[in-house]
């Protein structure tokens, strides 16, 4: 029990940092910044928008949904229920990341394909797309709208077989390759090494303290050194 409320302390910490902190609102806006970068290049470099896609995942990329992990956590529900986020899908209100529309507003008008690839669950996909609509996204259509389903990687991959793909953003590493899904955490920090060479270039990686497999690891502290005098 302990153990328990140590962790929900910790997470306690990391939705409080996700929602109030104005470090994460300066690191969304500085992600939105570089990708507008490498989208404005690889828009000229093509000689305009056509055959160009951008694919984005939705929740802590696009949109802000720390109220309900804040309300799951100050209700002491069940994180691992998914009832909470089923209805928030259904009836909330959730925020923008700052520097979203402007972004994707920008790849529209520049003629870039939009996909908005996520793991929302696809029994709520009309109400995704009215709060995406409401909330002012552009080339918010059905098709354009893959939830969950196939693995992110095959929805991408169908994406890629009719555009090519300028940039990915995103939350967590399995919204940019596979690969990292289901990965220890050793796995997905050599994996990450392997393609360094891609973040901040056509990956562009969100902060998210609040959600990832990360949660249950344990620290690793200084191991104080002997010496003489130590008793």
């Amino acid at each position: 029990m302990t153990d328990q409320n140590s962790r929900n302390r910790e997470h306690a910490v990391a939705i409080r940092y996700q929602q109030r902190s104005a470090e994460v609102g300066a690191l969304q806006r500085q992600c939105y910044a570089l990708a507008t970068l490498r989208l404005r290049d690889a828009v000229k470099v093509n000689g305009g928008g056509e055959g160009l896609a951008v694919v984005s995942d939705i929740d802590e990329t696009i949109l802000d949904n720390t109220a309900i992990m804040a309300h799951v956590m100050a209700e002491g529900h069940d994180f691992t229920d998914i009832s909470h986020w089923k209805r928030w899908e259904r009836e909330g209100e959730p925020g923008l990341i700052p520097g979203a529309v402007d972004f994707f507003t920008l790849a529209d008008r520049l003629g870039v394909t939009i996909f908005y690839v996520s793991d929302r669950f696809d029994e709520n996909k009309f109400a995704t797309i009215a709060t995406l609509s409401r909330l002012g996204l552009p080339q918010v259509v059905a098709d354009q709208v893959m939830l969950f389903g196939p693995p992110k990687a095959e929805r991408r991959a169908a994406i890629a077989s009719r555009f090519r793909i300028i940039l990915q953003l995103g939350d967590t590493l399995h919204d940019f390759d596979g690969a990292f899904a289901g990965q220890s955490l050793e796995n997905q920090h050599r994996l990450a090494a392997d393609h360094a060479d891609r973040f901040g270039e056509d990956w562009i990686v969100f902060p998210n303290a609040a959600h990832g497999t990360w949660l249950q690891a344990d620290l690793r502290p200084w191991q104080l050194p002997l010496t003489a005098d130590r008793i």
